[in-house]
């Protein structure tokens, strides 16, 4: 069986005496695509913040390549292979694309691989490399979300945190989200995606993970959540 990447154990995550995430558990194999899925407000960004370090936790632990990671700034995590592309994506936007890209690469000094790297980023986003001197604030926000994961992606993470990719975008650029994260997973990278639309992050994951007011009410292969009456009534719509 495959290595365990990450590993979440009764992890508490409080705001303001409130408890938003109440001793939820979960892991992240090498290799695997996992979705964290569920409703607006159940705590998933929240789960997100905490694993990267931008909440701190109110309880629990979180092991990256078998060590704790509690309490390690975000800058440190990406140092270690963990690449987040926020909700919201959090683009430089008064810098071109290119500037924005090599910013993802700015812990690594290697110039030849990161010039081949961002080559490959530009062969996943052809939009990218025909805008690239392009200041990123005047893209739509399927262009954003396409550079923030091309910036995540510079860091060359051995775990990909997506947070809600395809909010706010037009079907089209979910579509086209959606095959990029199949496209980067496909290449090896191990994927942790947290997203609002459950029937599209059913469909590409190999596990999933239900969440509800902060606890994990459910959990196994994502295709079987798919057909699952429970989770097409609440979640799908049907």
């Amino acid at each position: 069986m495959a290595e365990v990447l990450l590993n979440v154990s009764g992890l508490k995550v409080a705001y303001g005496g409130i408890q938003a995430v109440k001793g939820v558990d979960f892991e992240v194999r090498e290799g695997e695509l996992v979705t964290l899925i569920g409703s607006n407000g159940a705590g998933k960004t929240t789960t997100m913040k905490a694993i990267t370090g931008l909440l701190p936790l109110a309880g629990g632990d979180i092991q990256y390549l078998g060590k704790s990671i509690r309490g390690r700034g975000a800058w440190d995590l990406v140092k270690q292979g963990l690449a987040m592309v926020p909700e919201g994506r959090g683009v430089f936007t008064r810098m071109t694309i290119t500037e924005n890209l090599q910013m993802g690469a700015h812990i690594r000094n290697d110039t030849a691989e990161i010039a081949r790297d961002m080559d490959k980023v530009f062969g996943i986003f052809p939009r990218l490399r025909e805008r690239r001197d392009q200041l990123a604030g005047t893209m739509s926000g399927g262009e954003q979300q396409m550079l923030a994961m091309g910036r995540a992606l510079m860091s060359r993470p051995r775990v990909l945190l997506l947070d809600e990719p395809s909010m706010g975008l037009s079907p089209i650029m979910v579509d086209k989200i959606f095959e990029v994260v199949r496209e980067v997973h496909g290449q090896g990278v191990t994927v942790f995606l947290v997203e609002q639309n459950a029937s599209r992050a059913l469909q590409i994951a190999d596990r999933a993970y239900v969440m509800e007011s902060g606890v994990i009410t459910m959990s196994g292969e994502a295709k079987q959540m798919l057909s699952d009456p429970k989770v097409r009534a609440a979640y799908l719509g049907e």
